[in-house]
């Protein structure tokens, strides 16, 4: 049985690898790039770094910076009708997977129309929309290196996850300096999605050898680093082993798949507005428990890769460790439960069996190793609360 590998044309990574926009643009014979990103990559001055580097290669660049985190349908319309009205060849998406998502739809509807709800999983997108070159600036989504998008359906809170060749970027630019001003929040939320990606890539029924390689590598450099950068925003070597384990999560689980984590996460992150790094992880310790038993030495290597447990260790006892380091972890990193966050007990209880079925309804708790039926995933979210 074979796999098919889908990965960015042009990967550069390392340091200052986001000052080769110039370079990648005019390897791609591209001069008229729309830039898509927040509010934030412009207060911080990204923008205008980025701005002037184009400059001086006499390419000028127009900006949409209105993107919102746990993007929508709404929130990317006028991305859509800017990137329709002006004449672009090309999209540079700045920022976390928010933009980058946001800039995935932008380019595909900008170019074929329609409407988002068209382009949903199972549908498979092969079209390529205008060419996106994706510069990361958080270490955890891996959305420069995926074929994904996630938008959600304000209309009824439904996170539509869309699939397909024609949402991978072109390019992908993995500069970790882009990181050293990430707060502790969100260099915390980012880091654990990385890792629920290897963690999941690796014990998804759809792994393959591929993207086992590269969700170990993955979990090898973001396990010994996570908690350093946390504390110390300024370690670059920590900085640039998230940054790259970042990366090697995203085309883990591009190449595999996500399972129950995502599957239950997703609605969690549409109802009550919970960033998706977060719900992520606290699910991630609750549904490894739930799973261990389908794919022990799985999840054993898991721990071993994370740095938590050696090859002296048992399976079992491996796996003891991978949950004591998983709830240590977000202890650690302060993850909040949906309580802690601010979410009402009865609108949370009420809302679990719809939750459970837009989980199921999404297919990734089908790729999990033990699969779980909607009772089993209303348990798991009464115990998380």
């Amino acid at each position: 049985m074979s796999t098919q590998v889908i990965l960015p044309r042009i990967m550069q990574v390392g340091e200052n690898a986001s000052q080769e926009v110039p370079t990648v643009l005019a390897s791609l014979g591209c001069q008229r790039p729309l830039i898509i990103t927040d509010k934030m990559m412009v207060q911080l001055g990204y923008v205008d770094r980025l701005k002037d580097t184009l400059v001086g290669h006499k390419i000028a660049a127009d900006v949409f910076a209105d993107t919102v985190p746990e993007p929508t349908v709404g929130s990317i319309q006028a991305g859509v009708d800017k990137a329709r009205q002006g004449d672009y060849d090309s999209i540079i998406a700045l920022g976390g997977g928010s933009p980058i998502d946001s800039a995935k739809a932008i380019a595909i509807l900008a170019k074929h129309g329609g409407e988002m709800r068209d382009y949903k999983f199972p549908r498979q997108v092969i079209e390529s929309g205008l060419p996106i070159i994706a510069v990361p600036t958080t270490a955890g989504t891996g959305s420069e290196v995926t074929r994904f998008t996630i938008i959600t359906d304000e209309t009824c809170d439904e996170k539509m996850l869309c699939v397909g060749i024609g949402f991978m970027p072109v390019a992908a630019l993995i500069d970790y300096r882009l990181t050293l001003s990430l707060p502790p929040r969100t260099t915390a939320d980012t880091g654990l999605d990385a890792l629920t990606h290897a963690i999941e890539a690796y014990v998804s029924k759809k792994g393959n050898p591929y993207s086992d390689s590269q969700a170990l590598s993955a979990m090898r450099l973001i396990g010994p680093h996570l908690r350093r950068a946390y504390h110390q925003g300024t370690d670059r070597e920590a900085r640039e082993a998230m940054m790259l384990g970042s990366t090697l999560a995203g085309v883990a689980f591009s190449n595999a798949s996500v399972a129950l984590v995502h599957g239950m996460s997703r609605p969690i992150g549409a109802h009550f507005h919970v960033p998706h790094g977060l719900s992520n992880a606290m699910l991630l310790p609750s549904v490894t428990a739930f799973s261990l038993s389908a794919a022990a030495e799985r999840y054993a290597d898991c721990a071993r890769a994370i740095g938590v447990a050696g090859e002296q260790d048992t399976t079992d006892g491996a796996n003891r460790k991978l949950l004591d380091e998983l709830k240590a972890l977000n202890d650690e990193l302060q993850v909040p439960t949906p309580e802690q966050f601010g979410i009402e007990r009865q609108r949370f209880f009420e809302v679990m069996p719809s939750m459970a079925e837009q989980a199921l309804a999404s297919g990734s708790p089908g790729n999990n190793p033990r699969v779980p039926d909607a009772d089993e995933i209303v348990e798991i979210y009464r115990q998380l609360w």
